[in-house]
């Protein structure tokens, strides 16, 4: 006997495989999030730990720590600014600590140039210590141009400078300076303006104690060797090896030039006292012309005094008129005359 379905029973099953379904797409869903919360976490530990660091020190026989690395990215310390380096000094046969390179990159120097001349002093059989090294880089200067510069020389030439012989002829001499750096004294040593500019005064100096500017390009080398003698080395960061004389050439006869202008300074002071001369003799001739205009005026008053006082009579006083009449007379006839002629 068949039964029949029961439809609280069928709708049990249904529930329960929807369950049954629910729990698999949440299970699928929970292994997805776990899965991506696990890669991200893999992706943030290799971009934080420079894994790829430490296994190149490894491969490299460098004893270094993922603790250490990982400390270095806490200060704010670039691991790969310090771990290749180190490698590279320690394949060089170099003894570098992580500290030290560390502390001289926390000071703002360049590690990698630092490592690099120790590197270059070491084969070059130059002695050059870290400490040294790294007080050179933080004072500014190229340690390893400044290493480079001492088993290489470097040529510095001037620029031409003026100098005057006791003839006052102007030569104008370019030198070559071959210098060499001096690693003991970078650290608080002049550069290579302070060799320029004393290489300039030795030149100027030793043109100017030359009698003739013929002597110098005779024998230009004693320009050389005097200028050498003086050391002017002393308290730069170089060695001066050699000074050569690279070209004279004869400038202007400043001292024709300079003999010329006392000559017009001399004709503009004469000039200037004979101008001051005629101007005190216009002032000597007016100041007389007064002194007449003034003894004039007086003569009136005289010629009065004396008719009072009877010293001079009517007749003298007319004749003195007529006397100055004529005068007058013939200055006019022989002032028109003058004129007459210049006309003509």
């Amino acid at each position: 006997m068949l039964r029949k379905p029961n439809p609280t029973s069928n709708l049990r099953r249904r529930r329960f495989e929807k369950d049954i379904e629910r729990g698999i797409f949440m299970e699928w869903i929970l292994g997805i999030t776990v899965l991506g919360i696990v890669l991200l976490l893999v992706i943030l530990f290799f971009s934080f730990v420079p894994v790829g660091l430490w296994v190149s020190a490894l491969a490299a026989n460098v004893r270094i720590s993922i603790i250490t690395l990982i400390g270095m990215r806490l200060r704010r310390v670039k691991p790969a600014r310090i771990v290749i380096p180190l490698i590279k000094g320690r394949k060089a046969g170099l003894e570098l600590g992580v500290n030290q390179l560390e502390a001289h990159y926390l000071a703002g120097g360049n590690v990698d140039n630092v490592v690099n001349a120790l590197i270059a002093s070491e084969r070059a059989g130059i002695e050059l210590k870290f400490e040294k090294a790294a007080a050179i880089d933080l004072a500014g200067r190229n340690v390893l141009e400044a290493v480079k510069m001492s088993v290489n020389p470097k040529v510095i030439e001037t620029t031409n400078v003026s100098a005057v012989a006791k003839d006052g002829i102007e030569l104008l001499v370019k030198a070559r300076v071959t210098v060499r750096a001096d690693l003991e004294r970078l650290v608080g040593g002049a550069g290579e303006a302070t060799i320029l500019a004393r290489i300039g005064e030795g030149i100027v100096t030793t043109v100017g104690s030359a009698v003739s500017h013929k002597e110098v390009l005779e024998n230009p080398d004693d320009i050389s060797k005097r200028v050498l003698t003086k050391g002017l080395d002393s308290g730069t960061a170089f060695e001066i090896l050699s000074i050569d004389i690279a070209d004279i050439d004869v400038g202007r006869n400043i001292g024709a030039h300079l003999q010329g202008l006392q000559a017009e300074a001399d004709k503009n002071i004469a000039q200037a006292k004979a101008e001051e001369r005629r101007a005190m003799a216009i002032a000597k001739e007016q100041e007389m012309r007064a002194y007449v205009v003034e003894a004039e005026a007086e003569v009136p008053k005289a010629l009065a005094q004396a008719l009072r006082e009877g010293r001079m009579g009517v007749m003298d006083y007319y004749e003195l008129q007529n006397l100055k009449a004529d005068t007058a007379m013939r200055q006019q006839i022989g002032g028109d005359a003058k004129d007459k002629k210049i006309t003509e």
